[in-house]
């Protein structure tokens, strides 16, 4: 009778599931077609390549490698993502019966009497056959969180690839203005030795020889500061990859700023929603929002579990199964009165839906500020390095000019380190520019959302 009843109330309950909430979308038509900087980046490579390859830096590419191996952040995302999924599994498994076992023994006897002892043993079980929906949106919220999981993985690389290629261009400014330290040293003591030499023949006053004197070791007081610049990048290398700080690679070949040669194309505003990994975590967020709601729906309406038994027993204690009973029930949980509570709760996950597609359409904001930013930036900064490049020309021959009239004793030594401090500062504003260009692009294709695998 209580199967029947069981299976007259599925029958009965079968379409009161709790309803899917739905999932609020941004309307792709609604961003903008492009972005507002209409910057054209080289673009030689595919579309799916490796985008830091576009520096053409083989020492790069191998950093780059080693940290997407070997970093600890990523291996953590890995292994919450390997738990996200277990998760899923541990959930689907609610929706199938559940068996136990039990054996034991009875033991029963008086004062005078020997004790007899029986054999007993039997299985039960218990299904929920999640007539409202409860079981349903609960699996649907841990498979968005383990899809949250794994976009949480790759966004993961994406910050450590980014991080990684950002300390690789911070090296390379560093060796760069250690090697033009060294260049600047070498100019000004050679404007020492001149004004030395004129001060020995009458010709200029100590003074001169104190200000050129000063001016070099000024230069001279920099080298601590790239020093410590330098292995601060090298180390931040060391721990990106999981490592503990190494001692400081060999300096690049070429002590200047890597020049992106082209990388993938940048796409426009809609690429972010399939692309930026951090938009589609916020998403898949979202989705669990949305089945939280259905969740706690599903209290609102009634529950059926059904359970069975099936017992062995020995009745006279001779060794023998001779006793097999099965009993099968069901209970039908029907809300009736809670206070309120069940509704608040849905009030409170439907709140929770709200806030998250609000972080969600922030995050597509600042994933589109950053693009713009990126973009103006590497505009802004390839226009200031070609004014310094042409005012480093311009500041060489100034240079060379006021030193020739110095030495024939037609200008001052003001005029000369004037020249001198002009060329030397344009050629490190020049090297900071450079870098800020290589920033910028780093900036982009992490914005953007950009592959970090083959």
């Amino acid at each position: 009778m209580r199967a029947a009843i069981a299976i007259a109330a599925s029958a009965l309950l079968a379409a009161c599931a709790a309803p899917r909430d739905r999932t609020p979308v941004v309307d792709r038509a609604a961003l903008p077609p492009a972005y507002l900087t209409d910057n054209r980046l080289p673009a030689d490579a595919q579309a799916d390549a490796l985008w830091w390859k576009g520096f053409g830096d083989p020492r790069l590419d191998a950093i780059v490698e080693r940290a997407l191996s070997g970093n600890l952040t990523i291996a953590a995302a890995r292994d919450r993502l390997r738990g996200a999924r277990a998760a899923v599994l541990a959930e689907r498994s609610d929706r199938l019966p559940s068996i136990d076992g039990d054996v034991g023994v009875d033991g029963i006897g008086g004062i005078t009497d020997r004790l007899s002892v029986r054999p007993a043993g039997g299985t039960g079980v218990l299904f929920n056959p999640d007539l409202n929906g409860r079981l349903s949106r609960e699996i649907e919220a841990a498979a968005a969180r383990a899809k949250a999981s794994a976009y949480l993985l790759v966004d993961a690389r994406r910050l450590v690839a980014a991080a990684t290629v950002q300390q690789y261009v911070d090296l390379r400014r560093s060796e760069a203005q250690l090697t033009l330290l060294e260049e600047s040293t070498d100019l000004q003591q050679q404007t020492l030795r001149i004004v030395e030499l004129r001060f020995g023949a009458g010709l200029s006053a100590n003074l001169d020889v104190r200000r050129a004197a000063a001016d070099l070791a000024q230069t001279e007081a920099q080298r601590g500061i790239l020093l410590l610049q330098r292995s601060q990048a090298a180390r931040a290398l060391s721990v990106l990859s999981g490592e503990v700080p190494q001692p400081l690679p060999p300096a690049a070949a070429e002590p200047s700023i890597p020049t992106f040669a082209g990388g993938p194309p940048a796409g426009v505003p809609a690429d972010l929603l399939r692309r930026r990994p951090d938009l589609l975590v916020a998403e898949a967020n979202l989705a669990e929002a949305a089945a939280n709601v259905g969740v706690e729906q599903a209290d609102l309406l009634p529950a059926l579990a059904l359970s069975g038994r099936l017992s062995i027993g020995d009745t006279f204690g001779l060794g023998l199964i001779d006793r097999v009973l099965g009993t099968v029930g069901a209970i039908l949980d029907v809300p009736l009165f809670d206070g309120g509570r069940r509704r608040a709760e849905i009030a409170v996950a439907r709140a929770e839906a709200d806030a998250r597609f609000a972080d969600y359409r922030q995050t597509l904001l600042d994933a589109l500020r950053e693009v713009e930013n990126a973009l103006v930036g590497i505009d802004s900064f390839s226009g200031r390095s070609a004014s310094l490049r042409d005012a480093i020309e311009q500041s060489e021959s100034a240079f060379n000019q006021s030193n020739a009239l110095y030495r024939e004793g037609l200008t001052s030594l003001f005029d000369v380190l004037d020249a001198q401090r002009q060329l030397i500062g344009s050629r490190q504003s020049l090297i900071d520019s450079d870098a800020q260009i290589a920033f910028a692009i780093i900036d982009l294709y992490a914005a953007v959302g950009a592959t970090t695998e083959s």
